[in-house]
């Protein structure tokens, strides 16, 4: 797999683990390769190590002394967990967005939205997803909100999206009623719309992962 420019080889590896979860190919128990990450993605040791630190901390894998990294439980409790932080940590900083928008977030909100209806692709309406959240995150949420947003963002801006063929039909109402919520300055609606979405994305990821024998399956 060639490098990706202008993204952090250690978010690569991070991105890369996820996607090896969330595809059966490494399940909860299960010892992660590192010489492999380093042939796949053709990256140093360093960012491996830097990326099983992060990993560690967002509660994805544990270490073992002297033993390696291996993959944290992984089952449809787990997603649901993650997705029900993101949404909390998200709705802080929209509800925060709610209280006082200012006539340039809502312009650019607007403008998102336009893109997510006319994205011609599924990757096109990902990118508008984090572009929305960057809009009113990067204006309402502080450092340590950032940090903590950004630990729990992993499932929910994973590939597994680009393979949902209802993605844009699904979430694209969510956004919607979000962006609405912070132009009327209701912080609660806004609050409950991030919510709202993030145990949608649990539902529909838990479902389909089921589905393919991601879940439910052995733990090695």
């Amino acid at each position: 797999m060639p490098k990706r420019y202008g993204v952090k080889e250690k978010d690569q590896v991070v991105k890369h683990v996820i996607d090896l979860v969330l595809t059966g190919r490494l399940r909860g128990g299960h010892r992660i390769d590192r010489n492999a990450i380093a042939a796949a993605l053709g990256v140093s040791r360093v960012p491996i190590q830097e990326a099983m630190v992060q990993l560690e901390h967002d509660g994805i894998v544990s270490t073992r002394y002297h033993r390696g990294a291996f993959v944290e439980r992984f089952d449809a409790a787990t997603l649901a967990e993650h997705h029900e932080l993101y949404g909390v940590l998200n709705g802080i900083a929209s509800a925060r967005a709610a209280t006082d928008p200012g006539p340039g977030l809502l312009t650019a909100l607007d403008d998102v939205l336009q893109h997510m209806r006319k994205g011609k692709s599924r990757s096109d309406f990902q990118d508008s997803c984090l572009r929305f959240r960057g809009v009113v995150n990067d204006a309402h949420a502080g450092p340590r909100l950032h940090a903590a947003i950004r630990a729990s963002q992993w499932f929910a801006a994973s590939d597994f999206w680009l393979s949902y063929p209802r993605v844009r039909a699904e979430l694209l109402p969510t956004y919607q009623q979000e962006a609405a919520a912070i132009g009327d300055r209701d912080p609660a609606a806004a609050r409950t719309a991030c919510i709202e979405r993030s145990d949608l994305m649990a539902t529909i990821m838990i479902a389909e992962l089921t589905r393919r024998g991601v879940l439910g399956g052995s733990s090695g």
